[in-house]
């Protein structure tokens, strides 16, 4: 059983691993809160997952070390259970989905760990690590429903009331639920008044849509840019836990996802994966009530696959109206595209790039279409140039 002991002894366990991890303010993030960000991004292995990996590996007996350990992952945990073996010296097979980022495979592998990918998400990865514990006697390490891993997670609850004895409330990244679990029960029980609060990506709602209806529910299929709580389905144990001391878990979308990662990077020099920054989306967007509260956001992990980041980037831009583009439909007639620039240009507006259309179905003969990507400061920005355009006889054309 999870107890307050466990979750203290992980915490000792730990100190040989770990790397501290600041809580640090985040004034931007939402003004009218007191907004803290507990830094697990920057964890050993860029992730919180070490800790529930490695304590539930220290706790193996020496027969179930020799046997090895079998794991399965989108990414974190794998490279959580991969650094434990190595420190144990114990082999470990991590059973990843093919479409898991190429950056988390490869770290993994730096570990010492045997790959194996499955085609499919990561319950399917699951599926096949139990047939391999099966088939060679393994040890499975469960991502987030075992009780030592959950308690391993938990050591997080007690670092943040060491560092913000004052806290009001914690928002934590949800996917299976281990880390919620473990933060949620060591904080409801040292301090029941703090307000626990757990985010899910809205293309993957399993805990959200379990707790809804009061039992445990499988999705049909997830999809969303947070690749590391992409789960269709909850755990036993979580599920309960979270019943019990989670207060609400709500939901993000990758657009919002996509904003909070942009501000993590532009305002705090921090980079999180879509998992690691939706507890920060949800503040940001208003989805907790945080007004006036002292709150840390759990950024969970910054393994992001660096190949996407500049199409979240981009996303982010356009979500926060840091981009637009136009589409202006223009005589086609010496001048014109200088009448343009001159208005952009004088409202503080900078030019990306430019396509020039002459030939359109839909358009008089004499027309062309102007396609124009500008950097804008915000959505006020975006429609003081709109209107300025429209204002000088410019037609703006939706396409």
């Amino acid at each position: 059983m999870l107890s307050l002991d466990k979750v203290y002894k992980a915490s000792h366990v730990l100190k040989e691993v770990l790397r501290p991890t600041q809580c640090i303010k985040a004034p931007k993030i939402r003004p009218d809160a007191d907004v803290y960000l507990k830094t697990e991004n920057l964890q050993v292995t860029g992730s919180f997952k070490v800790r529930g990996a490695y304590f539930k590996i220290s706790q193996l007996t020496e027969e179930e070390k020799a046997r090895g350990v079998v794991a399965c992952s989108a990414g974190n945990h794998a490279q959580g259970v991969a650094l434990a073996a190595q420190k144990n010296g114990i082999k470990a097979v991590i059973c990843l989905p093919d479409g898991a980022p190429i950056s988390k495979v490869e770290a993994t592998k730096s570990y010492g760990a045997e790959i194996c990918l499955v085609p499919g998400v990561y319950d399917d990865a699951y599926n096949e690590a139990l047939r391999q514990r099966d088939e060679h006697g393994y040890t499975f390490v469960h991502p987030f429903d075992d009780e030592n891993v959950i308690a391993g997670q938990g050591t997080i609850g007690l670092e943040l009331l060491e560092q913000l004895p004052d806290l009001d409330a914690v928002v934590v990244p949800v996917g299976g639920g281990g880390l919620i679990s473990g933060v949620a029960f060591a904080l409801k029980t040292l301090n029941p008044n703090i307000k626990v609060y757990g985010v899910q990506a809205s293309g993957a709602p399993s805990m959200v849509n379990s707790l809804k209806d009061g039992k445990i529910e499988c999705l049909d299929s997830v999809s969303t840019i947070a690749d590391g709580i992409k789960v269709k389905e909850p755990g036993v144990n979580t599920f309960e836990y979270c019943k019990k001391y989670v207060d609400d878990i709500v939901t993000v979308t990758d657009d919002e996802v996509s904003s909070a990662i942009l501000a993590l990077i532009e305002q705090h020099k921090l980079i999180a994966e879509g998992a690691g920054a939706v507890s920060v989306a949800a503040v940001m967007f208003g989805k907790v009530p945080v007004t006036g509260k002292k709150v840390v956001c759990l950024v969970s992990g910054g393994n992001i696959d660096v190949t996407i980041l500049s199409r979240v980037i981009k996303r982010g831009l356009l979500k926060s109206g840091r981009s637009d583009t136009l589409a202006i439909q223009l005589e086609d007639k010496p001048g014109q595209l200088v009448g343009v620039s001159q208005i952009i240009a004088g409202l503080g507006g900078n030019v990306v790039s430019i396509h020039h259309e002459r030939a359109s179905e839909d358009s008089d003969i004499t027309d062309c279409i102007l396609r124009i990507v500008l950097e804008t400061r915000d959505f006020d920005h975006i429609k003081e140039i709109r209107t300025a355009l429209t204002d000088a006889g410019f037609r703006i054309v939706e396409r």
